[in-house]
């Protein structure tokens, strides 16, 4: 069994201590016999706090259809009860009223939104730092799998020089024998 600095020197050609911490994990997980393969997503969940959960929730909420035809509704009926029904109206043409309450909107949704995309963004740093190790356990595995194909192959062929050296020189006593 090699040890962690063997490991270290045969597949990065370094000392563990110049290692990165992902490779560490990998090369730890490779002596181990674990998997590294786990789910960020339950980590990142869990690490949430009550605004990121709201921000996200805003920002699947004004980023869907749902959102989209409803406020279009909305706006449809402000303009029809003010133009049409409304003897007196609110918020007389050209809505000045609406276009404030639409500028306020934008104003608090879109640093909301942009908060989520920023943790989305470091989620999918996450995840591609976790593709990575996964990935590189695989390719070490599988050059692991190869080394021992290769010393499986070598040690048959040892075996098979001998069994052919053995019957070289029983053929050549029988030979001289007669």
């Amino acid at each position: 069994m090699l040890t962690l600095p063997e490991l270290a020197s045969h597949w990065f050609h370094r000392t563990p201590a110049t290692l990165t911490p992902s490779q560490h994990r990998v090369l730890q997980s490779s002596l181990d016999r674990r998997p590294v393969a786990r789910n960020p997503n339950d980590t990142y969940e869990e690490r949430m706090t009550f605004g990121e959960r709201l921000a996200d929730a805003v920002a699947r909420l004004g980023g869907s259809w749902r959102f989209i035809i409803a406020f279009g509704v909305f706006l449809l009926v402000w303009v029809v009860v003010n133009v049409w029904l409304a003897i007196h109206p609110f918020d007389p043409y050209p809505f000045i009223f609406l276009n404030l309450v639409l500028s306020m909107l934008a104003a608090i949704q879109a640093p909301i939104i942009m908060m989520a995309q920023n943790r989305q963004a470091q989620h999918d740093r996450i995840d591609a730092g976790h593709d990575y190790e996964v990935n590189l356990k695989a390719e070490i595995e599988i050059m692991a799998l190869h080394d021992k194909l290769d010393q499986l192959r070598n040690d048959q062929l040892v075996q098979i020089l001998g069994r052919i050296e053995a019957l070289a020189e029983e053929i050549r006593q029988l030979e001289s024998r007669g």
